[in-house]
Formats: C-alpha cells, sequence, structure tokens
C-alpha cells in the first residue's frame, strides 16, 4: 500500500517539468502545505511563504487528484499525532527515511546559529549545503552567483558525498532553467538535475529558487531532492535568508576594502599596507626568505601644492601611483604610506633586486612630463628583511631614512638617488639629521610635541648668561616655526626686523636686546595650537581663527610667565597683535595702551608674512607691503613707527 501511494506522489511530481504556467490558487497542493505549515510555523508563517512554481507543460493534470487525497490524510494525521512543529519530508533511497519527518524550529535554528558566524559567500555556502544534507537529507545543492561583468551564472555544486563541482551558464543561454529563473526571479521545478551538466551527479529533482536580496538578484540556489513540492515554501524561505547575508558580506567586503583603500590613489591605505606588511613579514620568518621595502617620495610635492595647487600635487601623486602598480609583480603589493609618500612590499626579494625596480620606476618616472612641473622626480629608500631589521616598525623607520637621506643627495644631484639602509653610516651628519626627521614626524604621529618637550626643558634650564637665553630661544623659536613650514625662518626674521626698528628710533641698547628677544618668542604661543589648524593650506575661518587668536596668551602664560628670566617680554609677545584703533585681540587695546615694543614688533611681524609665500597666495614685493603698511598706518600700526619702517625696508629685504 505504502508503495502504492508513493508511486502516486512521484507520478505527481512529474507533472511538474520544465512548465511554463504557475500553480493555480485551488491547487489542493497549496490546501496540504497549508495545512502542514499553520501547526509548524506557527512563530515564523510571515517568514516562510509558499512561492509560485512554474509547472511542466507537458502534463496539465493537477499533480495531486482525488486519488492521492487518502496520502494527504495519511501525512496530516500522522503529523497532527507526533507533533505541532513537524512536516513529512524529503528524498531517501528506503520506506523509513521517506517518511521522515522535519523539525522546523530545530531546522531554523540551526540555520541561523550556522550561518551567523560566516564571514565569506563559500562559508555561507557549505553550512547551508550542511544543514540540507544533515537535516533535509538533500542528494546535492548548488550555488549560482551572477557575475556582472562576463554576463555569467558560476555554478557550485556540493553533493552528498563532500565532492564539488563547478560549471559556467552563461544568461544568453534562455532554455536552461537556471537562467529562466534568475531573469524571472521565481522558482522553478524540474524532475530531474540534468540541465546543471555536472557528470556522476546522482539523478533526482531539482528546485531552483532565485537569490533575491534588496530588489536585486543575486543567483539561484539549486536542491536536489526528491518530493520538493512540500517544501517549496521552507526552500524559498532559506533562499532569501541566504541572500541577506550574501548581501551583508557583500556589504562587509566592501567597506573593508573602502576602508583600506586610498581614495586618490586606489593603493591600499596606511593602515592597509601596514596589515599586509605584517603578514607578508611572518611569512618571509616562515619561508626564511628576503622581503625588501621601498619608499618613494615625490620631491618639492610642497612647492607644487603651495604655487600651482593641490589638484596639480594630486595629479603627480596619481601618476606615480600608477607607475608603481604598472611596474610590480601580482605579488609585491603598494600603499599611500603619506600625503605624498608611497611604499612597496616586495615579497622574497633582495636589496639588490629592489634597488633594480626602484631604478626602473625613477626612469619611468623621468619620462613622463607633467604640465608646469616637468618630469616627476622622487626620493628613494630601500629597507630589507631580514638584512636590515626583522621589527616591522624598524624596518619602515629605516626605509624612511633612507629616502630622506636619498632626498638630501637628490636635490645636489639633481637626479633620484636610491638609498638602501645598508648603505650609509648611522653617524653621520645627513643619516643624523634623517633620523631626527623619522622620530620627529612618528612623535607626532603617537601625540607626542616635540615642542611640549622642547618648552619642559627650556622653562627648567638655569639661565647662566644672556647669549646662554639667547641660544635657548633660538632652538624654541625653530622647534615653533619647524611646526608651520610655510613659516619657517619667520621668527628670525622678524626678530631682525624689529631690531633694526628699534634702533631706528634711537632706543637704548638694553632695550633693542630685550625687543630683539620678545620678537624672536613673539609667537611661542603656537606651540598650543592644534596642527591641523596650524598646517591649514588655506586662509583660517570661523572657529580655526578663534583658535589661532589665542597664541599670544598662551605664549605669555604658559611659557614666558613660568620662568622667571623671560617675565619682562610678556607684553611684547602678549600684545603684538593689538592695532590702534581697538580692533585687534586679545584684548582690544587702543594707541599708546599698547606698549611700544609690541607696536614695534605687530610692524616687523606683518611686513614678514606679506612678503612671505603662504600656501593660499604668493609673497608680494617689498614695495606692495609698504604700500600696505602705509595705508594702515593710524590705524592698525603706529604711523611714527611704520614711516621709520619704510624708510629702511629695501636694506632689510636684501637679506630675506
Amino acid at each position: 500500500m505504502l508503495n502504492e501511494e508513493k508511486e502516486k506522489v512521484t507520478e505527481s511530481t512529474k507533472t511538474k517539468v520544465s512548465g511554463k504556467n504557475k500553480l493555480p490558487v485551488s491547487n489542493p497542493m497549496s490546501k496540504q502545505l497549508n495545512s502542514l505549515k499553520k501547526p509548524a510555523l506557527e512563530n515564523i508563517q510571515p517568514a516562510v511563504k509558499q512561492s509560485p512554481v512554474k509547472e511542466d507543460s507537458k502534463r496539465a493534470s493537477n499533480p495531486i487528484s482525488s486519488e492521492t487525497s487518502s496520502i494527504v490524510a495519511r501525512i496530516n494525521n500522522f503529523n497532527t499525532n507526533k507533533t505541532a512543529n513537524k512536516m513529512y519530508a524529503g528524498y531517501m533511497n528506503n520506506t523509513v527515511n521517506a517518511h521522515r519527518v522535519v523539525d522546523y524550529s530545530d531546522l531554523v535554528y540551526n540555520l541561523s546559529s550556522s550561518l551567523c558566524d560566516k564571514t565569506t559567500v563559500h562559508e555561507l555556502f557549505s553550512s547551508i549545503h550542511d544543514l540540507f544534507t544533515e537535516k533535509l537529507n538533500s542528494v546535492f545543492t548548488a550555488f549560482g552567483v551572477f557575475h556582472e561583468q562576463s554576463k555569467c551564472i558560476n555554478i557550485k555544486l556540493f553533493n552528498s558525498m563532500g565532492s564539488t563541482y563547478t560549471s559556467k551558464l552563461f544568461l544568453s543561454d534562455d532554455t536552461n532553467p537556471v537562467v529562466e529563473c534568475f531573469k524571472n526571479r521565481e522558482p522553478i521545478l524540474k524532475e530531474d538535475n540534468k540541465f546543471l551538466n555536472i557528470p556522476y551527479l546522482q539523478n533526482s529533482s531539482a528546485l531552483i529558487l532565485p537569490l533575491n536580496s534588496v530588489n536585486d538578484c543575486k543567483g539561484v540556489m539549486v536542491i536536489g531532492k526528491d518530493y520538493l513540492e512540500n517544501h517549496i515554501g521552507l526552500f524559498a524561505f532559506i533562499a532569501d535568508y541566504c541572500a541577506l547575508f550574501m548581501q551583508n558580506i557583500g556589504l562587509l567586503e566592501q567597506t573593508n576594502k573602502f576602508a583600506n583603500t586610498d581614495t586618490l590613489t586606489g593603493l591600499y591605505t596606511h593602515r592597509g599596507f601596514q596589515e599586509v606588511l605584517k603578514t607578508e613579514l611572518k611569512r618571509a620568518e616562515e619561508n626564511e626568505s628576503n622581503l625588501s621595502i621601498i619608499m618613494l617620495d615625490v620631491n618639492n610635492i610642497s612647492k607644487i601644492n603651495r604655487e600651482l595647487g593641490h589638484a596639480k600635487g594630486d595629479e603627480v601623486i596619481k601618476l606615480l601611483a600608477e607607475k608603481v602598480k604598472q611596474n610590480v609583480r601580482s605579488t609585491d603589493r603598494a600603499g599611500r604610506y603619506g600625503g605624498d609618500e608611497i611604499a612597496i612590499i616586495l615579497p622574497d626579494t633582495s636589496t639588490a633586486d629592489a634597488k633594480y625596480l626602484a631604478e626602473y620606476i625613477t626612469y619611468c618616472l623621468s619620462c613622463c612630463f607633467v604640465d608646469d612641473v616637468g618630469p616627476v622626480k622622487v626620493s628613494v629608500g630601500i629597507a630589507t628583511y631580514p638584512e636590515c631589521s626583522k621589527d616591522q616598525e624598524k624596518l619602515l623607520i629605516l626605509a624612511e631614512q633612507a629616502m630622506y637621506i636619498s632626498q638630501a643627495k637628490g636635490y645636489k644631484e639633481g637626479m633620484s638617488a636610491i638609498v638602501s639602509s645598508a648603505d650609509f653610516n648611522f653617524w653621520d651628519d645627513a643619516a643624523l639629521n634623517s633620523f631626527a626627521e623619522v622620530v620627529a614626524k612618528r612623535h607626532s604621529q603617537l601625540g607626542i610635541d616635540f615642542g611640549e618637550e622642547l618648552l619642559h626643558k627650556f622653562n627648567n634650564e638655569q639661565i647662566v648668561s644672556h647669549n646662554h637665553l639667547m641660544e635657548l630661544a633660538n632652538s624654541l623659536a625653530g622647534a615653533i616655526d619647524a611646526k608651520d613650514p610655510y613659516t619657517k625662518g619667520h621668527s628670525t626674521s622678524v626678530s631682525r626686523y624689529s631690531e633694526a626698528l628699534a634702533r631706528a628710533v634711537n632706543l637704548p641698547e638694553d632695550e633693542v636686546q630685550r625687543i630683539k628677544l620678545g620678537a624672536l618668542l613673539h609667537d611661542v604661543g603656537k606651540i598650543g595650537i592644534p596642527e591641523n589648524v596650524l598646517k591649514k593650506p588655506g586662509k583660517l575661518e570661523g572657529e580655526e581663527w578663534e583658535i589661532m587668536k589665542q597664541h599670544p596668551v598662551i605664549g605669555a602664560e604658559k611659557v614666558l610667565q613660568p620662568n622667571e628670566a623671560l617675565r619682562d617680554l610678556i607684553p611684547i609677545v602678549k600684545y603684538h597683535h593689538e592695532h590702534l584703533d581697538g580692533s585687534g585681540y586679545p584684548e582690544k587695546l587702543k594707541g599708546d595702551e599698547i606698549p611700544l615694543a609690541a607696536r614695534i614688533v605687530a610692524v616687523a611681524d606683518t611686513f614678514h608674512a606679506l612678503i612671505s609665500d603662504r600656501p593660499y597666495r604668493k609673497g608680494m614685493s617689498v614695495e606692495r607691503a609698504c604700500e600696505i603698511l602705509k595705508d594702515g598706518a593710524g590705524k592698525q600700526w603706529d604711523s611714527d613707527l611704520v614711516r621709520h619702517f619704510i624708510s629702511i625696508a629695501p636694506s632689510l629685504s636684501t637679506s630675506i
């Protein structure tokens, strides 16, 4: 009797072969599934719904006729008696397994728990296949992922024995049900799996389901198993669940890619580069092989940005990145290490081979002319594992140090110099200077401010003479100017101009020396200004300007006040930005309320700012700067001081 009933169900399944019509609403199968699903999926009913299935056009008869009503009654009776959460299921080769009951709650729980920690699509597919094999006794599970560029569906099939097969179906093959399912986004039920064209695959019925997610079809899922019509709603739910996970995994991969990819060059970001280097160094250690790092820095990039604009600087950096990508091997990795620095990781590469590649890249760059820039020149530093160091951070420092030495040599020789960390004596002047630059930059990245350290030393130094004080003040002023590359040497120049103006108005020698020292330290308060404000390439606006206006008070109270030998300089430093008409800062003093020494430094400070290059403009001529001073005399600056300064300005500017 049981075998006769099985033959009837098998016969009903055959009616759905390559069909073009959807199941009618009044189909008893729908009633059967509803009666089965109501008790089984009470808690997840909204998620699992019957999907439309295309029916084989060879047979127009209803897949389950009145003759099969006895088996339907038997299934319903069996489920009602046993449990409210079970359903007749699956393809088996014997009578007992053919009537195996599926525990929906257990299935959904296992589905959720097995997928929640998956981070790749392969892990996702493998996990779903294992679940189908264990819980539903499926013959095979196949997943087809759509590939946009080649317009094809890449199929990967897992069978019940653990073997995997791959094939490719092009969207132009409209006769294949996989392609049809993908295009129409509707399930298709087939009585065999020959359409997959995979040899040695046990024949079975196959249900093809679209992987729909967020109005997009990711591909298809194919389940090989008989009596699939009893599980269409369940499999449709799992397919949607799988597609949702595929969507999330894709978003995660895209996010990680963007997080580790520099948008300008398409290379790794600094963080991504460090992660790759860590992995490659571990591999080099395991394989006992060499690994070289090449670091390239565009020469004169600050000048290019300043004079030609940052768009031109970006063009140069992109050109360097393109030449690097064109000439490295598939196993090499490159990243944007800094603003204008690009570093390359070269596995299994000696210092000599790294130099050869660096020479070729610099040659390629020399053949490329950028409008208004000419050929691109770079400084090149190389460090090799384990010859130079086995430590990742030290290896990078050595490569960067070699790059700075290359920079110094290249400027002198007029061409790109390629320097390895094995080529130089650490104690020579070039090596020590380059090492200081690298360490200072690293300290800045770690949040350690050299200026703060110098200030601490400055305030705790025992002053033994005026010359000693001037030496310390020069060191401190140099550190402050070094924070802002656009104002390098500004403090020294303002000190010289102020001294000349003080002598021009016949002040006593001790007052001249006080003004000279005060002018040297007039911007010392910039030690407390954030670098993003201090180094902004354009004009300061809004809150940025309010922050910058705090530097006179910071200089007076934080730097000078703690040091008894410097307290008489406080009026100069604190009030050198006050204006005669009261429009200055920080206290809006007027006229004679502003100390004479501060008024002298104000004129000298303004003059040097006007004739110096800034990131947002070129320096003015002496004549134009003097005209601006004359226009502001009596309003912003002292008229008498401006008159005297204009008379001596031409002689001062010759040494700028």
